[in-house]
């Protein structure tokens, strides 16, 4: 019985949940909008209002941070500092400081949004740059060229890049000449002329003439490939961070509860 009753209460959690993230970052922004001006509204007291403007960042911006400290708390006793920040706005709001508890409302709702678009730009590079990932290129054996999968690619096999096509591996230019778009790599806007001996990157494009390349870096040590690592290990180190500063929040948590309960 107390395991059906616990199992219906994360159930109902993991629907609210999902009822909070409903309307992505659009709806963040409109309301993080009206906050705002509801804030501004209270602070210079600007419309004739029965009660106080700043309760609409309250509702709006203060109420999502106490349900979600309250579903971190009941699905995984998770205490972050979204537990800390719902018993300031309740303080807030019992000693009558309404203002004080919408502009933090309105602030971590704020730090929050930043957070997601950061995460969502990173995210967004690191598919535009598998997008890139050439998935096949031209081999050259025996005097034939032989379509084959980017992966199958081996070093010193010569390749031929036509006009337009991306260059799949890293390698050395064996014969003909053209002009490679390399802004994917350098953020160069013009295209680099190359010819004979001189290196080419894979995710690069050819912009003109064909050429033939031998390969010198393949599959995971081609340049495109550490790219998307760098990032995905960049992406992954704020991820630990984040959930170093969440453990030691938990900490910030119960010391500050503490504190005041001796105070």
């Amino acid at each position: 019985m107390v395991q059906k009753r616990v199992t219906s209460v994360k159930l109902a959690m993991e629907k609210l949940e999902h009822f909070l993230e409903l309307g992505g970052t659009k709806k963040d922004i409109t309301l993080l909008v009206i906050s705002g001006i509801a804030l501004i509204v209270s602070i210079f007291d600007l419309v004739p209002l029965p009660f106080d403007a700043s309760w609409a960042a309250i509702i709006l911006c203060g109420i999502p941070i106490i349900l979600e400290a309250v579903i971190g708390l009941i699905t995984a006793f998770d205490i972050k500092a979204d537990v800390l920040v719902s018993l300031a706005l309740i303080a807030s709001v019992c000693i009558g400081e309404d203002f004080a508890a919408g502009e933090v409302a309105f602030i971590m709702q704020f730090g929050g949004l930043l957070e997601e678009l950061t995460v969502a730009r990173a995210r967004a590079g690191i598919e535009k740059l598998v997008h890139l990932t050439p998935q096949t290129a031209r081999v050259i054996l025996g005097g034939e060229e032989t379509a084959v999968p980017a992966e199958a690619v081996r070093v010193g096999d010569l390749l031929r890049v036509l006009p337009g096509e991306t260059i799949p591996v890293d390698g050395e230019i064996v014969s003909g000449q053209t002009s490679v778009n390399q802004s994917v790599m350098t953020v160069e806007s013009l295209p680099v002329d190359k010819g004979v001996g001189d290196e080419v990157s894979s995710g690069t494009v050819n912009q003109f003439g064909a050429f033939e390349m031998k390969a010198t870096k393949v599959g995971e040590n081609s340049s495109i490939q550490r790219m998307i690592r760098l990032v995905q290990s960049a992406d992954a180190g704020k991820a630990k961070i984040v959930r170093l500063a969440d453990r030691w929040a938990a900490w910030i948590v119960v010391i500050a509860l503490t504190a005041a309960a001796l105070t």
